[in-house]
């Protein structure tokens, strides 16, 4: 089984902050909850029925990174399907979490697990920098979706004291 997760499930992880799958979740939204609970699912079913389960931390989908952000996200459809085909038809898949990436220079994702499975991504956000830029320049600023990388999901409805949150690796 593959699971359509979400980067949402650690959006609340600072963007200095390159972070693997093995770390806690830090949902940024009800959405990252469900995606998070998904995600552990999975690994209740792999484990204990044997079901082979793949979870996809998915970035941001499309044919090419809108903005800043999603220089460090981006997922080419092409490489979508690759990373579900690995988790489909790898034989020593039990349970995972990959990131739904593209290969992103500016990427805060360790997927070196992906890559160990034989992830070979076509995508390269780089290539599309300067329309990402130019995007970004008609945002308005946001210090606390700009901070976090689960970008605007982090501050709607944020009542929270940034500072309070604690930036763990």
């Amino acid at each position: 089984m593959v699971f359509a997760s979400s980067n949402h499930a650690v959006g609340f992880y600072p963007r200095h902050h390159r972070i693997g799958t093995d770390v806690t979740t830090r949902p940024d939204s009800r959405y990252g909850v469900s995606k998070a609970f998904g995600e552990a699912t999975g690994a209740l079913y792999a484990d204990k029925y044997g079901l082979k389960v793949t979870c996809l931390r998915i970035g941001n989908f499309g044919e090419k990174p809108l903005d800043h952000r999603r220089l460090s996200i981006w997922l080419k459809p092409e490489d979508l399907v690759q990373l579900c085909r690995i988790g489909l038809e790898h034989p020593a898949i039990h349970f995972e979490v990959l990131y739904g990436a593209s290969d992103n220079e500016r990427s805060w994702w360790d997927n070196h697990r992906a890559y160990e499975l034989g992830y070979r991504p076509t995508g390269r956000a780089e290539d599309f920098r300067e329309h990402a830029m130019a995007e970004q320049a008609k945002l308005k600023a946001d210090p606390v979706g700009d901070f976090y990388q689960g970008g605007a999901f982090c501050s709607m409805e944020f009542a929270g004291d940034k500072s309070r949150i604690v930036e763990k690796k």
